[in-house]
C-alpha cells in the first residue's frame, strides 16, 4: 500500500461477514504495506495491517477471553484489517479486527467487548452451522444477496448513496424466502454471541459496559440500519431490543463499574494515534485528540505524522522526547528505529530495534526480524550472518512476514549463497499464497543447493505442493 492510502473493506457489516463465509474461496482482495504499520500480503487476500504494537494490544485483549471461552489452545489468531469502517468478524480460526474498530473505540473495554462477541461466534460454532444451512440452498445466490446487504449497510453508515443503491440491487436478485431464513438464523447467532460476550467478560473480571457503549454508539451512528428500512434484511436483531438485553446482562455483573487500568487506556490511545497518523496524517491526529493535544498519544501521533511527511530529523527529535517520558515503551524505540532506517542510519536503527525487541513483552517476530533487516541495510558485510540469524528467528514465530523474506534473500545474496537466496524468495511467495511464483524460485533454488540437504528438501516441499 502507498503511505496514507485508505482501503475500504467490503466486509463492512456482519452481513458481509456471513457472505464471506460462503464465497471466501472466490473473493480476491488487495494486499497492502507501508513501513512498520502495514507490510504484509495475506493468504486470505484481505488488506492486512502488520504492526507489532497494535497486534500485541489486540492479542492481549483476546487472550483472557479465549481462555474463558475454552479456546486458549485452539490456535486462534487475531488479524488486523486495514479499513476505516467499524467492523470485526471471524473466519476459520482467525478473528479479524478493522483498524476502524480501534479508532472508533475510546476505551479498551469498548473494543474488548466486540472481541468477546466475536469469540462468542467461534465458541458457538456459528460458521460451520451457517455453512450447513447453506448446503441445501443456492449458495451463490444467497451469498450475493448477503453481500448486497453488506454493501447496503456499509453504504448507509458511510453516507454513500450509490453504495446503498448497489446493495439493494444485488439483494433483490436472490430468493427472498431463503434470504429471510438465513438472515433470521444469523440474527439469532448475534444475540447468542452477545450473551456469550457478557459471560466471558464477567469471567475475566471485566465490565460489559464497553460492549453496551459500543452498540449505543453504533445505534446513534445508524450503523445497525438495513436498506430501505426493511429491518428483517439486517443481519442484526432490532438495535434497541439488542441493547436492552445487553444492558440487563451487563448490569447484573459485579464487574459492571470496573474501569480499565490507566496504563491500558494509554496503550489503547497510542495505537489509535498511530492508526490516525498513517491513515490521515497530522489533521486526523489533531481531530482525534483535540481534548488533550499535549497528551502522550497526541504527541506520538504527531511524531509519526511528521516522519511520514518527510521531516525525519524533526520526527526523530520528537521520538526522543517520547522515549525520555517512557523509556521502557518498546514501540517508541521501534518507531525510532523506523525513522533512523529511513534516514539511512542502518546500524543505529538495528540498535533501536534491538532495544525494542528486548523490551517487548509479546516477543513479536516482526521486531526481531526488523533488527536483522536493519543490519542488512547497514552495509556492513560483517553483520550479515547475524542479520540472517535475527531474520530467521523472527520468521520462526511469524512466517507470514513477507518483507522479512525479501531481506533474508538480500542477505544470502550478499553472502554469495544464491541457492538460499532463491529459497528465501520462494518461501516468501509460498507463505503469502503465491504458489506459482514460489515454485519458480524453488526450482531455481534446487538447482543451486546440494541434494538431500534441509534447504533442498524445503524447496522440494514447495515444488510438491499441489494447491493452497
Amino acid at each position: 500500500m502507498e503511505k496514507g492510502r485508505n482501503m475500504r473493506n467490503l466486509l463492512s457489516s456482519l452481513a458481509g461477514r456471513m457472505a464471506a463465509l460462503a464465497v471466501a474461496a472466490s473473493v480476491g482482495i488487495t494486499a497492502v504495506g507501508v513501513p512498520s504499520f502495514a507490510a504484509a500480503a495475506s493468504r486470505d487476500n484481505l488488506p492486512i495491517v502488520r504492526d507489532a504494537e497494535i497486534e500485541s494490544l489486540v492479542t492481549g485483549y483476546a487472550r483472557p477471553l479465549l481462555k474463558a471461552a475454552g479456546l486458549s489452545r485452539a490456535g486462534i489468531e487475531t488479524v488486523l484489517v486495514n479499513s476505516p469502517d467499524f467492523n470485526a468478524f471471524v473466519l476459520g480460526r482467525r478473528i479479524f479486527v478493522n483498524t476502524g474498530a480501534l479508532t472508533m473505540t475510546e476505551t479498551p473495554n469498548q473494543l474488548t467487548g466486540i472481541i468477546a462477541h466475536e469469540i462468542g461466534h467461534l465458541a458457538g460454532g456459528h460458521q460451520q452451522r451457517l455453512r450447513d444451512r447453506l448446503e441445501g440452498a443456492k449458495v451463490m445466490a444467497i451469498a450475493a444477496a448477503l453481500l448486497g446487504a453488506g454493501v447496503a449497510i456499509g453504504g448507509t453508515a458511510a453516507g454513500a448513496r450509490g453504495a446503498v443503491g448497489a446493495g439493494a440491487g444485488i439483494f433483490s436478485a436472490g430468493g427472498s424466502a431463503a434470504q429471510r431464513s438465513i438472515l433470521s438464523y444469523v440474527r439469532g447467532e448475534e444475540s447468542t454471541a452477545d450473551r456469550s460476550a457478557i459471560n466471558y467478560l464477567a469471567k475475566t473480571g471485566q465490565s460489559g459496559r464497553g460492549l453496551l457503549e459500543t452498540f449505543e454508539n453504533l445505534e446513534r451512528s445508524n450503523m445497525f440500519s438495513g436498506a430501505g428500512g426493511r429491518n428483517y434484511l439486517s443481519s442484526h436483531p432490532a438495535p434497541r431490543d439488542r441493547i436492552s438485553a445487553i444492558e440487563e446482562a451487563a448490569r447484573s455483573s459485579t464487574h459492571f463499574d470496573q474501569a480499565d487500568p490507566p496504563a491500558l487506556v494509554e496503550a489503547h490511545n497510542l495505537a489509535r494515534a498511530k492508526i490516525a497518523a498513517y491513515a490521515g496524517g497530522m489533521n486526523d491526529v489533531r481531530r482525534m485528540f483535540a481534548k488533550d493535544p499535549r497528551g502522550l498519544p497526541a504527541l506520538y501521533g504527531d511524531a509519526i505524522a511528521t516522519f511520514l511527511a518527510g521531516s525525519t530529523a524533526s520526527a526523530l527529535q520528537k521520538m526522543d522526547g517520547l522515549i525520555a517520558a517512557r523509556p521502557s515503551n518498546p514501540w517508541f524505540h521501534e518507531m525510532r528505529g523506523e525513522i533512523l532506517l529511513e534516514s539511512g542510519r542502518g546500524s543505529e536503527a538495528a540498535a533501536a530495534f534491538s532495544r525494542a525487541a528486548n523490551l517487548d513483552p509479546s516477543k513479536s517476530g516482526l521486531i526481531r526480524a526488523e533488527v536483522g533487516q536493519a543490519m542488512v541495510l547497514s552495509g556492513s558485510q560483517s553483520d550479515l550472518k547475524q542479520a540472517v540469524e535475527m531474520i530467521q528467528a523472527g520468521l520462526q514465530s511469524d512466517p507470514m512476514n513477507g518483507q522479512a523474506y525479501r531481506y533474508l534473500a538480500m542477505a544470502y545474496g550478499r553472502l554469495g549463497d544464491i541457492g538460499r537466496a532463491e529459497l528465501a524468495t520462494a518461501e516468501g511467495h509460498w507463505n503469502i499464497g503465491s504458489l506459482s511464483e514460489a515454485k519458480v524460485f524453488a526450482a531455481r533454488a534446487q538447482a543451486k543447493l546440494k541434494p538431500g540437504t534441509p534447504a533442498w528438501r524445503r524447496a522440494q516441499d514447495i515444488l510438491a505442493t499441489k494447491s493452497r
